[in-house]
């Protein structure tokens, strides 16, 4: 994994780029991690969003705590509520 200090990076930006496109670049300061810099060129602008989103990931893994219910009553529920529902006119 290639490093890069904050002092360099400014001088280093581009290199440090074209570098992240094959392997992460770690940002250091003061000889501690301060940052990554990860390439993302050719990927889709809302995979990046999503890949990057903390509160997407935070949702996701609050859905995966919840309670689930199997397809069957799913679709039992749905049908109830559709067989509920007036036909509009």
């Amino acid at each position: 994994m290639k490093t890069v200090n904050v002092r360099n990076l400014q001088r280093k930006v581009s290199e440090c780029v074209d570098a992240a496109q094959k392997e992460a670049v770690v940002v250091t300061r003061h000889g501690q991690p301060a940052a990554i810099v990860i390439g993302v060129e050719g990927d889709d602008w809302e995979d990046v969003f999503y890949r990057t989103s903390p509160a997407f990931w935070k949702m996701i893994e609050e859905r995966r705590r919840g309670k689930t219910i199997p397809l069957a009553e799913m679709r039992r529920r749905l049908d109830a509520r559709w067989a509920r529902q007036k036909p509009k006119r």
